[in-house]
């Protein structure tokens, strides 16, 4: 059995479709969910869905009775994942699940990011527990700015503070490929995987989207200390607003950046661009 945590979440739901779109019998995978409510469209596909949160460890092990293999996608609150991960890790251990995949970050190990030390320390627990594990460090989701696409069109601009970094992006579905490969035996036990896609800038991803949609959209930069103001004006919640402009220095010095070919060799095919991405979108 092949279980996905956070399965309703979006990297969640693209990898059980890619698992199924690769032949996986809906009965051999559990959806791991918060809420059963919102995975109805699971279950009416044959998939077993089961409620789980991280922070009990006796629905943890409900959950994960009769689990072979784990995708423990990372949460998204900050400052409580490294807990949340770790319980997960150990009802497994205590499930004796046979794999555990880890959605981390890029460059987890040497990134000074806010994200990534929650990353790197989760990684550890698990390297550290036993299980057979595949660790997959994500490269920031092309996603992160064309879910923000209408927005920029009604503006004309990208306002950030990542100067002439570059970013080794791909799309969600290129990341849920590379967790249904690890999930299906296509990657090496034991390994990490930096998973990056086409470098570009965010002047380059200004470009990108002028060309794609005929409407002129410009990159403007800013000090971080300023791009996280003008965020939490638009209401952001302060750890929200930090992490982002953080991450936006991360890019500076080179944290979302890798040419490793890891991606495209466990997917088997190149990751998708952003021209690609607008593409479907506009």
């Amino acid at each position: 059995m092949i279980a996905v945590t956070g399965a309703t979440g979006h990297l969640g739901q693209h990898v059980i479709k890619e698992l199924l779109k690769q032949g996986t019998n809906p009965k051999e995978i559990i959806a791991i969910v918060r809420d059963k409510n919102k995975a109805q469209e699971f279950a009416s596909k044959g998939i077993e869905v089961r409620e789980a949160n991280y922070t009990s460890a006796d629905s943890l092990d409900k959950a994960l009775k009769n689990v072979d293999k784990l995708l423990l996608i990372s949460g998204n609150e900050l400052g409580q994942r490294l807990t949340q991960h770790t319980n997960v890790i150990n009802a497994a251990k205590r499930a004796n699940v046979k794999l555990v995949a880890y959605t981390s970050i890029l460059k987890a190990d040497t990134s000074k990011m806010i994200l990534a030390a929650e990353h790197l320390g989760t990684e550890k627990v698990l390297q550290a527990s036993g299980i057979p594990y595949v660790i997959l460090r994500n490269g920031w989701y092309i996603e992160n700015y064309t879910d923000q696409l209408q927005n920029i069109l009604a503006h004309g601009v990208i306002a950030g503070s990542a100067q002439n970094g570059k970013v080794s992006g791909a799309a969600r579905a290129d990341y849920a490929a590379a967790a249904a490969a690890a999930l299906l035996g296509k990657a090496k036990t034991n390994s990490i995987y930096e998973l990056a896609g086409s470098p570009f800038t965010m002047a380059e991803l200004a470009a990108t989207i002028t060309k794609a949609s005929g409407k002129k959209v410009e990159y403007k930069d800013m000090p971080a200390p300023d791009y996280q103001k003008m965020l939490l004006g638009f209401g952001l919640p302060a750890p929200v607003a930090e992490m982002l402009a953080d991450s936006d220095v991360g890019i500076v010095r080179g944290d979302l950046y890798s040419d490793r070919d890891d991606l495209k060799n466990l997917i088997g095919r190149p990751a998708s661009t952003v021209d690609s991405v607008l593409k479907t979108l506009l």
